[in-house]
Parts: structure tokens; C-alpha cells; sequence
């Protein structure tokens, strides 16, 4: 008859799980010796990876500065932005009491993209924004040197006060082929039921003009968001599992508040 004991080594507090084997007989030292030993090389390895799952933080950003020159854009801190190429140069951003604001401007033509280099495979990023009605703010992940997407765009998480969407571009809509079908006018029922499969919305409902927090986990081929310290969204698709995000990038279609932005390596 197999009989199953608690070990001393449980009695000692050190390893609850461990459990001592018994065919009818009494373990010998060496054997509960070994045993211990076992259990404690577990812990060991277990406080390893424990520890080793902790983030990274890759940089950190409160904008509490002033531009050098007033009135020219001048974010700073590593950040730089598509003001130069697509609004003629104009300013688009601009630090206004410890935080980044940032407005489209009306000779723009494409949304404000703020760009950091941040390299990570699985990472987080959290964040403060502000959007006023109609407004919306993307987190995007991004790997210029994949010539398979456009402009290397991988994934993304896009907010407005009404709602999350979470996509997977590397496998939808900006693969190069896919865009390529689409520019030239591809509405085939098969494409679209593919597109549907790269992105999900989730209900939100925000108080406009109002701070509020996000926060991105990237974990393998799953991307969650916590919007205000509330589980708002997951999704997951192979695109998002892309190993190396180099960069991020805050994208804007018109105007939105941001600021305490961290970014944190968990691989």
C-alpha cells in the first residue's frame, strides 16, 4: 500500500509541497537527506525565476521641463516626433506644466507620432492622459528594422473616452501585402474576415478632460490593458509575440494630454 507523509522538511516550513514517499517503510537518513536536498535546490530555482520575472525599468518620463526655445518643439529626453516631415515643420507637442501636450496641427497630414527607442521582447508601459471628446491616444510597438510591415509597426493599444482596441498589425493590417491589397481597393469578404481577426474592442467609459491611467503588459503573444486600475482588455495574436519591440511610439489623430510615462523590460 502507498502511503503518503508530510516530510520533516515540511514540518520545518520549508518546502509545503514536498511530500515524502512511503512503500510500507521507513526512509533511511541519507534518503530524507537527499530529499531535503532536492527540495531546497526547488526553492532555489523558483526564487530565481521569481526574480528574475522582475521589470526593468528602461526609462522613465515626468516632462517636467521647459522647452529650450519657446514655441519650437523641443520634447527632450530621448523622445522625438513627425512634426519635422509631416506638419512642415510646425509644432505639434509642447511641455506645458509637467506634462506633454500634443495637437495636430491643422498643416499636418498624419497623426502627431512621438517616438522613444525602448528594446524589449515582453515589456510593460504605463502611463497618465487626458483626451477631450473625440479625442483618442495610441500606444504603438514598433521595430523598424522588420521590411515585412509598414513603417515596422507590430502592435498596438488605441484608447478614446468610449473605447480600447487592441490590434495586431504585424499580421494584419500593416503587413506589406496586406496594405498592398488594400490601397488597391481589396474588399473581398476573405480579407476583411482575416482583418477581423487582428484586432478587439472593448467598451470603455471615460471622463472627458480628466486624468486617467493605462497600463500595458506585453507577455508573449498577449497583450492586456488596465485602464484605471481596471482590467479593461486582452488579446492575443501571433504578431504581438514579435521578439524584439525597439521602439515606442504615442500616436495622435488630433489632440491628447500625456504624462508620467515608465517603460519596463520583463524580457
Amino acid at each position: 500500500m502507498l502511503r503518503v507523509r508530510s516530510s520533516p522538511i515540511i514540518r520545518e516550513g520549508l518546502a509545503p509541497w514536498c511530500l515524502v514517499m512511503e512503500r510500507g517503510f521507513e526512509i533511511g537518513p541519507p534518503l530524507l537527506i537527499m530529499k531535503r536536498a532536492l527540495c531546497l535546490l526547488s526553492i532555489l530555482s523558483v526564487c530565481s525565476w521569481v526574480q528574475s520575472a522582475e521589470p526593468v525599468v528602461l526609462f522613465a518620463d515626468d516632462f517636467a521641463r521647459d522647452e529650450k526655445t519657446p514655441g519650437k518643439e523641443d520634447i527632450g529626453n530621448g523622445w522625438t516626433s513627425n512634426s519635422g516631415w509631416r506638419a512642415k515643420g510646425h509644432q505639434q507637442v509642447d511641455l506645458i506644466d509637467g506634462a506633454m501636450h500634443v495637437t495636430k496641427h491643422a498643416e499636418a497630414d498624419h497623426g502627431v507620432a512621438i517616438f522613444h527607442d525602448a528594446a524589449f521582447q515582453d515589456g510593460i508601459v504605463e502611463l497618465k492622459f487626458k483626451l477631450g471628446e473625440g479625442d483618442d491616444l495610441g500606444v504603438d510597438f514598433v521595430d523598424r528594422e522588420l521590411k515585412t510591415v509598414h513603417a515596422g509597426h507590430l502592435c498596438m493599444a488605441r484608447v478614446t473616452n468610449k473605447n480600447l482596441t487592441i490590434m495586431d498589425s504585424k499580421t494584419g493590417g500593416m503587413d506589406n501585402k496586406i496594405r498592398e491589397r488594400r490601397q488597391a481597393g481589396d474588399k473581398s469578404p476573405e480579407l476583411a474576415a482575416l482583418l477581423k481577426t487582428k484586432t478587439k474592442s472593448f467598451k470603455l467609459d471615460l471622463k472627458s478632460d480628466e486624468w486617467h491611467t493605462m497600463h500595458i503588459t506585453v507577455e508573449g503573444n498577449t497583450m492586456s490593458v488596465r485602464v484605471d486600475g481596471q482590467d479593461s482588455g486582452t488579446f492575443s495574436s501571433e504578431g504581438i509575440a514579435h521578439p524584439t519591440k525597439r521602439m515606442i511610439t504615442l500616436a495622435v489623430n488630433k489632440s491628447a494630454v500625456v504624462d508620467d510615462v515608465k517603460v519596463s523590460k520583463l524580457k
